[in-house]
């Protein structure tokens, strides 16, 4: 009897994502029910160990994700022991290989000639400082015939495969799997973040269409551009969010925190918008009394970052050929909560544009139901996603943990 009750009531199946951002640490911790995900508890610190989206203490880093999961864990009511974490960053890189595999005489193919071919792609030259973060097939040849998503079933000698590799650096790869260990946490994965944002917040019929999404954080944007159901492009951009703070602190003369505050409760991303004779309130500073200046000035100042960000955007778009063929611009990251900076996505990539929020998790609370929440509920919903898939992961020696779009 005892057997047959502990046959039908399975232990609960957590799911656990850390976004361990050089300004915030977050994590949701989900319950994984029936190929459904819902939400017992999260907890976000402010981060420490960081320096201009590196790590420089360990130990700190350490510290604040186990502060932030303990406390994730205690209004969850659970107990957890992995996670799967972010990395972003301009260490972060995409490129494109090809690998080659001669089958024989001609024969169905099936899927172990696919992951053959695959490896073989990922056996490119890295760097001494770089380490395979993901990777993603786009296109099969088929005997010198291309355009093939899925090439299982068909007939041929010869197939050839076009993918988008995900890298980053080794080094830092390492201290922040290092700070999880020192946290008592399993590493399951390591996921490029806005990939998994795109993961938490684009429909994948959005992604067949042709998207971008726009991760705005702290001390990175990070990039991902999507189309026919597979990963295009991924790029660090340099431009973020501190910059927008740094322009406020310098053209107002205000101390950085004084700008950051300005920014996130005064700010706009258009300046038509503002009232000509609407003023901000300037705290003292330097020995400066408070004083007082225009809020068209203010919003000129951060239309102008926008609009430089948004250009480098439509840049990358125009260097693969997306430019004139996107959907949606989906903006998530603490970044992304500017008012109106939407407006801008949509004036320069010229698309519709939108915030990034988490979706197809039950039970998400309203409170942080923001773009800044995009990753954070993104890797959670990844590990998920693995646990669920950990049989054909076995299936196919591990190797397809790695690639996202198999």
């Amino acid at each position: 009897m005892a057997n047959n009750s502990m046959r039908s009531n399975p232990p609960p199946v957590f799911a656990v994502g850390v976004d361990a951002g050089s300004q915030w640490t977050r994590c949701p911790v989900l319950l994984l029910e029936d190929a459904h995900v819902r939400c017992l508890g999260y907890a976000e610190s402010p981060s420490q160990g960081w320096s201009k989206g590196r790590i420089v203490d360990q130990k700190a880093v350490s510290d604040c994700v186990l502060r932030t999961v303990r406390e994730a864990e205690k209004r969850a009511q659970a107990s957890v022991g992995s996670a799967v974490f972010g990395v972003g960053g301009s260490s972060v890189c995409g490129t494109h290989g090809r690998g080659g595999y001669e089958i024989g005489p001609p024969r169905q193919i099936n899927q172990n000639d696919v992951n053959r071919v695959v490896e073989r792609a990922s056996r490119i030259q890295f760097q001494e400082d770089e380490t395979l973060l993901h990777l993603f097939p786009q296109d099969f040849t088929v005997d010198g015939r291309a355009g093939h998503r899925n090439p299982r079933g068909m007939i041929g000698s010869r197939l050839e495969v076009y993918v988008h590799v995900v890298t980053g650096s080794l080094q830092e790869h390492r201290n922040l799997v290092g700070a999880a260990n020192e946290a008592h946490l399993l590493v399951e994965e390591t996921v490029f973040e806005p990939l998994a944002a795109a993961y938490a917040v684009i429909r994948p019929e959005d992604r067949r269409e042709g998207c971008v999404l726009v991760d705005i954080g702290a001390h990175s944007t990070d990039i991902a551009i999507y189309y026919g159901e597979t990963l295009l492009a991924s790029v660090s951009i340099p431009i973020c969010g501190d910059h927008f703070t740094n322009d406020i602190a310098q053209c107002l003369t205000v101390g950085f925190d004084d700008a950051a505050w300005i920014k996130e409760q005064l700010g706009c991303a258009v300046s038509s918008l503002a009232s000509g004779n609407s003023y901000v309130e300037l705290p003292s500073s330097g020995g400066r009394p408070a004083r007082e200046a225009p809020t068209r000035e203010l919003d000129h100042i951060l239309e102008a970052r926008a609009v430089e960000l948004f250009e480098f955007v439509r840049r990358e778009l125009e260097r693969i050929g997306m430019d004139q063929m996107l959907v949606a611009c989906v903006l998530t990251g603490g970044g992304a909560n500017l008012p109106n900076l939407c407006d801008i996505a949509e004036r320069v990539v010229k698309c519709q544009a939108c915030k990034g929020l988490p979706d197809g998790i039950e039970d998400w609370p309203p409170e942080i139901d923001s773009p800044a929440w995009a990753t954070a509920a993104g890797l959670a919903m990844y590990s998920a996603r693995l646990k669920l898939r950990a049989e054909l992961d076995r299936r196919s020696g591990g190797f397809l943990s790695r690639v996202l779009g198999a």
